[in-house]
């Protein structure tokens, strides 16, 4: 698996190194590229202020790191992109994390898409982990849904959860599927 000038998305990397952690193989270590991507998940995965209402991918090219999504506090970015630095061959770190505006209004969007997907019985198994995979990033009341569901029928319901939570303003749907429908000949 080749991890230049790709972006990773974070929860499918989580699931990924939780089934090798799992699975016993012979497998050789991890080298190069692959390690410094596997620490880069870890740190961020572990970092004890990541939530549902972050998003953080990042692309790695020749030991530069360049972490890119949204985060909902100016420490948060400052603090991933030092963790970051502190990896075993990372060499640069390019810090291109937005910082959503600081908003009560939109901390209250937030928690109503929030407890409007999770409390879907399709979805409720999702909040029950310890960083759900499903990541609302709320922008000045625009609210975009990012992260991995395992079918589209998921994504599809967290997209009419998300949108009959807010009285006004716009949801994108960016949820990738985990299992495509297979496609009919």
């Amino acid at each position: 698996m080749r991890l230049n000038r790709t972006i990773l998305n974070l929860t499918v990397a989580a699931t990924l190194m939780a089934g090798a952690a799992i699975a016993k193989t012979n497998a050789p270590p991890l080298t190069g590229n692959d390690a410094i991507a596997r620490d880069v998940v870890h740190k961020i995965l572990t970092y004890p202020y990541y939530t549902l209402f972050d998003q953080v991918d990042f692309q790695l090219n020749d030991g530069t790191v360049r972490l890119v999504g949204e985060v909902t506090q100016p420490w948060k970015k400052s603090s991933l992109g030092n963790l970051i630095a502190e990896v075993r061959g990372v060499n640069t770190v390019d810090n291109e994390l937005k910082v959503a505006p600081l908003s009560t209004f939109d901390d209250r969007i937030r928690m109503q898409v929030a407890r409007a997907i999770y409390r879907d019985p399709a979805l409720s198994r999702y909040g029950i982990q310890a960083i759900p995979p499903i990541h609302i990033i709320v922008d000045n009341g625009h609210v975009t849904l990012a992260g991995v569901v395992n079918t589209e029928m998921e994504k599809e319901i967290a997209g009419i959860r998300a949108n009959s939570s807010m009285s006004f303003g716009t949801v994108t749907n960016n949820l990738r599927v985990e299992q495509p429908a297979p496609k009919k000949n």
